[in-house]
């Protein structure tokens, strides 16, 4: 592979991984309101679920999808009905500070779950191996997907530090419920364009 084609596949990776989304608002709101070791714990998971799904996608499942191309669509709405969930729940959220129950925190298997779930990473592998590895060989899937660890893990970590300055700032209940109601409508915008 030439170095001009390992570099637009870096920033490639870069866009996709830094760009608004569902992960990423997720980032920003946990690492606000529980810190930054659930939003690092957080973020690796979502980390690792991106990778096995962007490894299962090149290494196979792009040609049943185009195949079937059905199953993108059950899949892109199945994502977009769990987004919504969680933009509800964002919304309805009370602000309370309390972080004495673990129980709401953000999970490494809530991040790797979600990227399974989220419509842009599906989106981001399919469009990523098609555009740059389209005969998408085991060693060129390997090597792209070892691209996109560290820069998608350090794009996410982006947004877990924004979370923990803004986290300084929202120390009330009201404070919390209006940046999590705003995240809820951006969250809920976000999957209306993937619609659109």
């Amino acid at each position: 592979m030439t170095f001009s084609l390992i570099t637009s596949m870096s920033v490639f990776a870069l866009a996709a991984s830094l760009s608004p989304g569902s992960v990423n608002l997720l980032s920003l709101s946990g690492s606000a309101r529980y810190g930054t070791r659930v939003g690092l714990i957080y973020i690796t998971g979502a980390t690792l679920g991106f990778i096995a799904l962007f490894l299962l996608i090149g290494l196979g499942l792009q040609h049943v999808m185009m195949a079937l191309p059905w199953i993108t669509q059950v899949l892109q709405w199945l994502g977009i009905a769990f987004l919504l969930y969680l933009s509800y729940q964002l919304f309805v959220d009370s602000g309370d500070l309390n972080t004495d129950s673990s129980k709401a925190e953000p999970t490494f298997m809530t991040g790797a779950i979600m990227q399974w779930l989220n419509p842009k990473a599906w989106l981001a592998s399919v469009s990523g191996i098609a555009a740059y590895i389209p005969e998408a060989t085991t060693d060129q899937v390997l090597l792209f997907a070892s691209l996109y660890l560290p820069i998608c893990w350090l794009s996410l970590g982006v947004w877990v530090l924004a979370g923990i300055m803004l986290g300084r700032y929202f120390q009330s209940p009201a404070k919390m419920r209006l940046m999590n109601k705003t995240l809820s409508v951006l969250l809920a915008g976000s999957c209306v364009l993937l619609i659109i």
